[in-house]
């Protein structure tokens, strides 16, 4: 069992984080409204559960699969589910195999709404989801004799840009509802103008503060001891690069990528390709949108994830603002667990803009 929650009000919005990684829509919903009051969250990934726990509070979050979960504990009633079951299967990126296991977690979703009684549910997923078969036997859940009869749902795909993220990321969002309560509809865009990587990085010095985490800081979560926690101002940091990659980065000019390396510092296989994606070893463009911010953004060779300006990707400090991630957020584990944290997260003014639209009707 959880422990027992103190002091949860009886105007609070008891809300539920499925698949929570280090609580991306969390944090929306908590920088929407101070009503939301995450009850119980859950997260098989230890350093991430240990992130969500160092920023949220202590047993908060069930460190472990939501199967695991569902064994062990009582589901507690709540108003909100939130989560987004992990993606990997039918993402665009990889090979798309609709029979990975991750994508049967769906199940597991529905069966903690049945538990769970909530009025309204989110899930959250990449652009791809809405053509899935997972999402076709989810949609069928909710009909007369499914698992979820009683509930309906709706999605749409949005764009987190236009809900003021300092990234053009686009992810389909299912809204749940009892069928009782009818639908709430979807929030509508805030901003029609854009907010660019230049807006975010405003202050940041392009001077990075080291390669390394700081080695003093250490939390013990799960069994295990972890680097952490750190604000995200402490991870502004760099790599150490190889001579050839500090000349290929001097080379690309604002806005460019390896299109604009000349032929002696092109790897073999960008030579014999000439067409293809712009993004590899490209830099951000200053005054748009950054590009989806994804788990190995430290690495230019796998998207536009050079700094607009300076010689180096971007660091994890900017990938978590270009995030959303408020100040108050705590990270703990590797540079390579973290930066999986803040690729993973949904951008936290997307959750804000979905919570803030829900809160009325809760």
């Amino acid at each position: 069992m959880p422990a027992t929650l103190i002091g949860v009000s009886s105007n609070s919005i008891r809300v539920l984080d499925l698949f929570a990684g280090a609580g991306g829509l969390t944090a929306g919903f908590h920088t929407a409204s101070d009503r939301y009051t995450t009850v119980r969250a859950v997260e098989m990934d230890l350093a991430a559960a240990a992130s969500y726990e160092a920023t949220f509070g202590e047993d908060i979050v069930f460190a472990g699969t939501i199967q695991s979960w569902l064994e062990k504990e009582d589901v507690p009633e709540v108003d909100v589910i939130v989560g987004g079951p992990p993606c990997q299967g039918f993402s665009t990126l990889g090979k798309q195999d609709e029979e990975d296991e991750r994508n049967s977690l769906w199940r597991y979703y529905a069966e903690t709404i049945v538990r769970a009684k909530p009025k309204y549910f989110v899930v959250e997923n990449v652009a791809a989801f809405a053509k899935s078969r997972q999402f076709r036997d989810f949609e069928e859940a909710t009909s007369p004799g499914g698992l979820l009869e009683g509930y309906g749902f709706r999605w749409q795909i949005f764009n987190a840009a236009d809900f003021g993220a300092y990234q053009a990321r686009k992810r389909t969002v299912i809204i749940g509802y009892r069928l009782d309560l009818g639908f709430p509809g979807f929030p509508e865009p805030t901003h029609a103008v854009h907010q660019t990587v230049g807006e975010a990085f405003r202050g940041i010095s392009e001077e990075t503060t080291g390669t390394e985490l700081p080695a003093s800081a250490s939390v013990s979560f799960g069994g295990k001891n972890f680097a952490g926690p750190f604000t995200a101002r402490q991870l502004h940091l760099g790599r150490s690069y190889a001579p050839i990659s500090r000349r290929r980065f001097a080379a690309i000019p604002e806005g460019g990528n390896r299109f604009n390396l000349p032929e002696d510092l092109k790897a073999d296989c960008w030579k014999k390709h000439t067409s293809g994606s712009g993004d590899v070893m490209g830099r951000l463009h200053k005054d748009k949108p950054s590009v989806t911010i994804r788990t190995e953004f430290f690495k230019p060779e796998k998207g536009r994830y050079l700094h607009p300006t300076a010689d180096r990707a971007i660091t994890h400090y900017e990938a978590a603002v270009l995030q959303g991630f408020p100040e108050t957020h705590r990270f703990v584990g590797s540079k390579t667990a973290i930066a999986k944290q803040i690729g993973n997260a949904v951008p936290i003014p997307l959750g804000a803009a979905i919570a803030r639209h829900l809160e009325p009707y809760l």
